[in-house]
């Protein structure tokens, strides 16, 4: 079997684009798929797969680690995200092939079922974006919190942490506090709450306020407390929470997440199976984290198809706790690929279909051509002007 050509295809989701990607075999309609979004790069991770294309031509798709290897080894420069983004993608739709090839779906290629469901957690809007980065007031996110809770979701995030610098403001503090400390008594104490920090600190101290400030509202956990090169920090605020720590959806992965794992620096790791390097290297980054005690609550605010790679590797992963999941980022979500599973709140079931048991329609991609990434982006900014994390 080989390898006859590998492309991009793009969905705009409206705040961002899905990148899907068909890798197509010589033998007569075994197409796998993967997913390689990554937001406001659209074009350049566009471009890394059709640069990594010809290195993968005529090659065998089942040797999965052999091409892993070869985009990266022959691509001489050290990749980034872009890069790692691309390989996840092409690498996922390998995994497809294979599980299709031998008629078994792929969780049981990356080592068997640990679980009999996974449970999952979703955002306000159920992902919608804008009910995701434009709720701030109490009302909003309580309104939006009690549909989801009431769905069958019994988790949710919020991203509700304002823009911030080297300092938290008293009365930005106090307000967080408030409006969590009403989202708890809204949702009751069997929910679990998850607070997006989103990396805006830019020190220690400044995560440190808020977190102490959300004590009371004993959350599952905090993410991103600080920017995720800042070890430092992330190790003070580490050490002095009482509320658990996760972090690491921007680390790419194994040699970026060991410093964190050795060190343990989180209790909960956030790897994205679409930018660290696919499922395989995800596996890897798992079996780290276990050694270190370290639970996965594995990333994934994107497309479909990085949701049923998910399923997959939370089936058959025993460190993770619970999985992220965007199924109401659009209306059509469903359209545009058929699962192997019917999608419940707040828990997926084990599919048994070959491969990663999807089907592609092709046609709803084609009616929802690419677009412009949404700048969400611009409105991080001080009210000086100065340029802060989003």
């Amino acid at each position: 079997m080989k390898i006859v050509s590998i492309t991009a295809q793009v969905c705009n989701a409206e705040m961002r684009n899905w990148i899907f990607v068909r890798v197509e075999t010589d033998q007569p309609g075994l197409i796998g798929w993967g997913e390689a979004t990554l937001e406001f790069k659209t074009n350049a991770v566009i471009g890394a797969i059709a640069d990594f294309a010809p290195m993968l031509a005529g090659q065998d798709p089942r040797d999965i680690e052999h091409c892993v290897q070869t985009m990266t080894r022959h691509s001489f420069w050290r990749l980034g995200v872009i890069g790692t983004s691309a390989i996840s993608g092409i690498e996922m739709a390998l995994w497809d092939i294979l599980g299709m090839e031998l008629g078994v779906p792929v969780w049981r290629l990356l080592g068997g079922k640990v679980r009999n469901h996974l449970r999952t957690y979703t955002h306000l809007g159920l992902g919608d974006m804008r009910a995701v980065y434009e709720s701030d007031t109490a009302d909003a996110i309580v309104g939006h919190a009690r549909k989801v809770v009431e769905m069958g979701y019994d988790a949710l995030k919020v991203v509700c942490v304002p823009y911030s610098h080297y300092t938290a403001p008293n009365a930005e503090v106090d307000r967080v506090r408030r409006v969590v400390g009403e989202l708890r008594d809204a949702v009751g104490d069997d929910v679990d709450i998850m607070v997006d920090f989103h990396g805006r600190p830019a020190s220690a101290s400044a995560a440190m306020a808020f977190i102490d400030a959300l004590s009371d509202a004993r959350l599952l956990f905090v993410e991103e407390p600080v920017a995720p090169e800042d070890i430092g920090g992330l190790a003070e605020v580490k050490r002095r929470s009482t509320t658990p720590i996760a972090s690491g959806e921007r680390l790419i992965g194994r040699r970026e997440f060991e410093p964190i794992l050795r060190d343990r620096l989180v209790h909960i790791a956030q790897p994205d199976i679409c930018h660290t390097g696919g499922l395989a290297e995800t596996k890897k980054i798992a079996a780290m984290a276990e050694i270190a005690g370290i639970g996965i609550a594995p990333h994934n605010p994107i497309g479909p198809i990085a949701g049923v790679a998910a399923l997959h590797f939370g089936v058959s992963t025993p460190n993770v706790i619970i999985q992220e999941e965007m199924s109401g980022a659009v209306p059509w979500y469903g359209d545009v690929v058929k699962w192997p599973i019917e999608r419940r709140p707040g828990r997926w079931d084990v599919p048994e279909l070959p491969g990663l048991g999807i089907e592609v329609d092709e046609a709803v991609i084609a009616a929802h051509p690419m677009k412009p990434d949404l700048l969400h982006t611009r409105e991080a900014v001080m009210g000086d002007g100065t340029v802060v994390d989003w």
